[in-house]
Formats: structure tokens, sequence, C-alpha cells
């Protein structure tokens, strides 16, 4: 695509700093509480969903860093992880169906397991400079929907007031991105904004033309039409 999307990346880049750095004055004041360190994996099983910003920032940097067999591996493991993300979710649109309140739904899935594809056999991220947002307030306390949470591997006492990222503000700012992103595309796909996808569908799809609704599928010619003969009567 010619469209560049470097302005808006480096517009992400600063809320991903931010978010660095609102990690690190939780650290800094509660050292002893945060246990991330390197080769802890247990946020990279964790079922979240990315935005299209996040989304086309991961895609970009996933295909300058890998090819051929490497990329191969990752792309395998994507497949794997997308198809068990999937399943779980279906299961979740189930249970509402059912009458399951979506509190309860929620709490469900944060307790699901799904390998990122991006975590090699050393328990490293292949990716860590590129991580989401999400990986990088995981160890902290944050609050969504109005309901705490925080790593289970952590120090933080449930029911202790803490310094506390409000996910749903960092949520606002990133669709907000990604509204004004589509907006100057002239995309007529303007829903894409809402559309949310996890970690390996971002690595899997293919952000062209087609994807935005900028160009059309190739539309096959079709079989020339016969003539209906008339019976002489």
């Amino acid at each position: 695509m010619e469209f560049d999307f470097e302005p808006y990346f480096r517009r992400y880049e600063g809320l991903a700093a931010a978010a660095d750095q609102a990690f690190e004055r939780v650290r800094a004041a509660f050292g002893d509480l945060v246990r991330c360190r390197r080769g802890c994996a247990d946020c990279c099983h964790a079922l979240f969903d990315l935005t299209l910003i996040e989304a086309l920032y991961l895609n970009r940097h996933f295909r300058a860093c890998f090819h051929g067999e490497e990329r191969a591996r990752i792309e395998e493991a994507a497949n794997r992880a997308d198809r068990q993300a999937a399943r779980i979710k279906r299961r979740a649109r189930k249970q509402l169906d059912q009458g399951r309140s979506e509190l309860e739904v929620l709490e469900a899935l944060g307790r699901e397991r799904v390998r990122c594809p991006l975590l090699n056999d050393r328990d490293l991220c292949d990716l860590y400079p590129h991580r989401p947002l999400t990986c990088r307030f995981y160890g902290i306390p944050t609050a969504a929907l109005g309901q705490g949470r925080t790593c289970g591997l952590s120090g933080f006492e449930p029911g202790t007031s803490y310094p506390t990222v409000l996910l749903d503000n960092v949520h606002a700012k990133l669709q907000e991105l990604s509204a004004e992103l589509l907006r100057d595309l002239q995309a007529p796909h303007i829903k894409l904004v809402d559309l949310l996808v996890p970690l390996s569908t971002a690595l899997l799809t293919e952000y062209d033309e087609i994807y935005f609704g900028l160009r059309g599928e190739p539309v096959e010619e079709p079989p020339p039409r016969r003539r209906r003969l008339r019976s002489k009567p």
C-alpha cells in the first residue's frame, strides 16, 4: 500500500512509551510486589485482543523481522493459537446466550491459557520491543470495566489500594488513533475500528487494499449466457 502508516505508528509508540513509564513508576514504588523477571512467561498465556492500530503495528514489525523458516514456524504457532482462541470465544458466546452474566464470562475468559505464538522455546518474546500495551502493563494493578486485576504471581493484595492503570482509558486512546487512521485512509469499512482481534490473527492477516476495502477482489467473468431457443408453435 502507498499509504504512509508511520505517523500513526509513531503516535502509537508514544502510547507504548507512556505505558512503560507507568509500569516503571509502580515498580519503583512497589518493587517488592512486582515480580516480573526475564524468563517469566505467565503473561504470555493470557487471552486478549488488539485494536486495529496495535494489530497493524505488530504485523508490520513481524513481517520486517521474520522471513523463511522462522516466519513459517511462528505462523504455524499462530494458526494453532488462533484456532484455540476461536473455540474459547465460541464457548463464551454460547454461555452468554444461555443467560450467564457478562462478568462471569469475562472472569472465565481471564482464566483461559493460550500460548502466545511469539513466545519462543526459551520462554522469551520474539518481538519484545514491539509487544502490545497489554503486555507492557501486565504485572502491575489494572482495572477494566470497573474490575481490578493484577498478575497472580505478583505480591499485590486484593482489597488494598494501589496506583492502578485504567485500561478503559487506554483502549479509548487506541480506538481514537485507529479511527483517525481509517478516516485518513478513506477506508469505506469504518466499522473496522470496532474489530478486535487476537495477537495470532494480527500476525496472520494481510493488511492490504482488499482488507481495507480500497480495492475489491477480482471478479471472474461469468460464462456466456446461452440464448434460450423458443419452440415453434
